[in-house]
């Protein structure tokens, strides 16, 4: 069980970390609240072909596109996304778009400060739409005052299924692959937001030792899921 002390919500402390050597955002959590089943959306499942990525560097610790230009051929063909679900740990969640700030970090205001900011997840619009061609980068709090969205992420395991429900309606399910825990330092920059031959989708959030001294948990949890 976490006990009540102050953490970070996990893409914008990560990525701060490595670009600057600071930890991003000071949020507040306490221990997980119980969660009930939730069943997959009801929504017809689809999948929607994507124009191939385009290969482009990017600048370690910072966020932004990798598997295509705006305004790329395909590059908005596909609907924004609007919901998540997760059956295996209970969450249902609506998503939020998410930009950068100035310093070229995650700009996480949209979710932080407000009560329902513990529900909701926020999408990074400089990744992949959810079901387009490359990684789709969703991400929210552990905690903040209370059990967050992503309070029991590490509890996933492979071959679980996440869902995203689209602005048309559509929902299109993703299987996780792969679930990682890595310290702030060492955030997988290249093989989270680099470019991929199918759909994807990365789940990110705080995890590991916190670290009473700085206010700040020192690693990131880290769901890789491909299009099912």
């Amino acid at each position: 069980m976490r006990t009540r002390r102050l953490g970070v919500l996990g893409v914008a402390a990560g990525v701060l970390v490595i670009a600057a050597g600071t930890a991003g955002l000071l949020i507040g959590c306490s221990s997980p609240a119980s969660h009930g089943t939730v069943s997959a959306p009801t929504h017809d499942i689809v999948r929607t072909p994507a124009a191939q990525p385009t290969q482009t560097a990017v600048r370690p610790g910072v966020l932004q596109s990798s598997y295509q230009a705006p305004g790329a051929p395909g590059a908005g063909s596909v609907a924004m996304p609007v919901s998540l679900t997760i059956p295996a740990i209970g969450v249902k969640a609506k998503v939020i778009s998410l930009g950068l700030a100035s310093n070229g970090s995650l700009n996480t205001v949209p979710l932080d400060g407000q009560p329902q900011a513990l529900d909701d997840v926020g999408w990074y619009t400089g990744s992949s739409r959810p079901g387009a061609i490359g990684p789709a980068v969703l991400a929210g709090h552990i905690n903040y005052n209370g059990a967050g969205v992503f309070e029991n992420l590490d509890q996933l395991h492979v071959g679980d299924l996440i869902y995203v429900t689209r602005a048309d309606g559509s929902s299109v399910p993703f299987r996780v692959t792969q679930l990682q825990s890595t310290l702030k330092t060492d955030f997988p920059t290249g093989g989270v937001y680099d470019a991929t031959p199918d759909a994807e989708l990365r789940v990110i959030t705080c995890g590991g030792t916190f670290d009473y001294a700085t206010g700040h948990y020192l690693s990131n949890t880290i769901v890789y899921a491909t299009e099912a």
